[in-house]
């Protein structure tokens, strides 16, 4: 996976996250949107089998960057909650 910072301004944060599918782009969304900072968050990906995913995220001011990390760093502890989970079913 590699990210791209494609504008950053105060508050406005674009980038696209190459070798990545609809699975991470809506994880990361969906937990984004549960900040209270985030104003919007989306993305898009042009073609379904060679486009590359390229995220919007608004914030109040906060930092983007600060946003998203804390948002990816939620979702390594569901991940592992969930990985937790899945042992016990067996």
């Amino acid at each position: 996976m590699e990210i791209k910072i494609l504008e950053e301004k105060k508050g406005r944060l674009v980038f696209e996250i190459k070798g990545e599918s609809h699975t991470l782009c809506r994880a990361l969304q969906k937990e984004l949107w549960n900040d209270s900072h985030v104003k919007a968050a989306g993305y898009n990906i042009d073609h379904p089998l060679v486009g590359v995913p390229k995220f919007v995220l608004e914030t109040d001011g906060a930092d983007p960057r600060k946003t998203v990390s804390a948002a990816i760093k939620r979702l390594q502890k569901h991940a592992i909650k969930f990985k937790e989970l899945a042992k016990k079913i067996r």
